[in-house]
């Protein structure tokens, strides 16, 4: 007989991967704390041993997979493994071959039933491992069981409006993993989104994989300015801020409401993956580069401070140099505030996998550091232009000196930072801070109790003076 050294109804969670997972992470730890069990932060004693995986792209699924062994490895007879998350839901009885001791497997489609997961594990018979990996499409409304579909970090959290995609991107193994796009229902988010706010939350983050697609299944036209119009009545937010915008997909019933409501940041992440029309086409994504200037324009008309993060891809299958101009030239002429730069990715069974000429990795590697020193040079100029103007920050830690925050600007993790000179004061999640230096994304500052004349407001910061 095994002699048991677990402490019994507890569980050690690994959150692998994107904001969109931290969610589903924090969505399945509140369901095992409301059942009885308690979260620990050690592997050592924790009965249950969850790790959400992340699936998306090659090193990531490396990653999920040597998480996973380690925990097997160091696993005792008396406690339970489970994969749960993107690689789980994709791979299903591959991982489990890959990893020895595995336990379980429950995917990204049916997170809200990891306390039944378990209670069958216990009460199994043969040691083989078991799967909860359902083909339909992502269920919400009544059956997430009351979880809480936010991570909370901070005073910030990120709040999934809808989870899948229908979009038919030729790089991306998304719609394999989540399925088609389902939005949660308005009542649920308002409802979310005052709870959270009552906690202390200020800024709240609405994510999806498409968040410019959210209600389309629910026969909402605009669904996403329909959202934040009853978000702004009808919670008491400080800041929203939206992610993951699909080109093509920004009305002008969304420019206005971005422009005229005072808690929705004059910030939008906008994925465009690429400059060059050619490329474009082949990536299956909207291919239209003059919608995105004309769009861009009328943004920046409507909210002359917007800052804009977006996303490339480089090294696409086929990418030629003058392709790759496009691109560059591209971003010089968007001077765009925030962007990230990918290497493309192979995919198995995604359209992308199967054109021909894949770029050697070097190449690929090359033109993304060709990229990158590009966009630093606008990014540099960009906070240059906020030197002397007074940003409310968001305060996220201090010490030693120092308080760390962020801006409109500043979405957490992706962007930058401001660094603030001493200590902020203390009950005011939200300070105003005067600019007073700056680098290649981050700001210095330092608090002032009142500018003359006050806090610039967010449409004036980055005007002249």
């Amino acid at each position: 007989m095994v002699k048991r050294r677990t402490a019994q109804n507890t569980y050690y969670l690994v959150n692998l991967g994107c904001s969109k997972n931290a969610v589903d992470a924090a969505s399945m730890a509140q369901l095992l704390d409301e059942s009885g069990m308690a979260a620990l932060e050690s592997e050592r004693q924790a009965e249950v041993l969850i790790v959400n995986t992340c699936g998306f792209i090659n090193a990531a699924k490396e990653e999920s997979v040597n998480t996973l062994r380690e925990l097997a490895r160091r696993k005792r007879p008396d406690q339970y493994l489970i994969a749960a998350g993107c690689m789980a839901q994709r791979y299903g009885a591959e991982l489990a071959a890959k990893v020895a001791g595995l336990d379980g497997v429950i995917g990204t489609r049916r997170w809200m039933d990891i306390v039944d997961l378990i209670r069958r594990l216990r009460g199994r018979k043969d040691p083989a491992p078991l799967y909860h990996l359902p083909t339909e499409a992502t269920v919400v409304g009544s059956d997430e069981h009351g979880a809480l579909r936010a991570s909370v970090q901070g005073h910030s959290a990120y709040l999934k409006i809808a989870d899948g995609c229908r979009r038919p991107c030729a790089f991306c193994a998304i719609p394999l993993i989540k399925g088609t796009a389902v939005s949660r229902p308005p009542d649920a988010i308002i409802a979310e989104a005052q709870r959270l706010s009552a906690q202390g939350v200020q800024e709240l983050i609405l994510i999806a994989q498409d968040s410019t697609d959210y209600g389309h299944d629910l026969g909402l036209r605009d669904g996403l300015a329909h959202l934040l119009d009853r978000l702004t009545t009808e919670s008491d937010m400080a800041w929203i801020r939206i992610m993951y915008a699909y080109p093509g997909a920004v009305t002008d019933r969304l420019i206005e409401m971005m422009a005229t409501r005072p808690q929705i940041l004059p910030y939008l992440d906008i994925p465009l993956q690429h400059g060059s029309r050619s490329a474009l086409l082949r990536m299956r994504r909207p291919a239209n580069v003059e919608w995105v200037y004309r769009t861009v324009e009328k943004m920046r008309a409507a909210m002359p401070n917007l800052a804009i993060r977006t996303t490339f891809i480089v090294g696409y299958p086929g990418e030629t140099d003058a392709e790759f101009e496009e691109l560059v030239q591209f971003v010089r002429a968007m001077q765009f505030d925030r962007v990230g730069v990918f290497t493309y990715s192979f995919e198995e069974n995604t359209p992308s996998a199967e054109q021909p000429d894949h770029l050697p990795e070097a190449v690929k590697q090359a033109r993304r550091d060709h990229l990158m020193g590009v966009q630093q040079a606008i990014s540099l100029a960009k906070n240059q232009a906020l030197v002397g103007k007074t940003l409310d920050v968001l305060i996220e830690g201090q010490g030693d000196g120092l308080t760390v925050g962020r801006s409109y600007r500043d979405a957490p993790e992706v962007d930058g930072y401001v660094i603030i000179e001493g200590d902020a004061p203390t009950g005011r999640p939200i300070i105003p801070v005067q600019i007073t230096g700056a680098m290649l994304y981050d700001l210095v500052g330092r608090v002032e109790g009142a500018p003359t004349g006050g806090v610039l407001p967010l449409t004036a910061v980055g005007e002249g003076e």
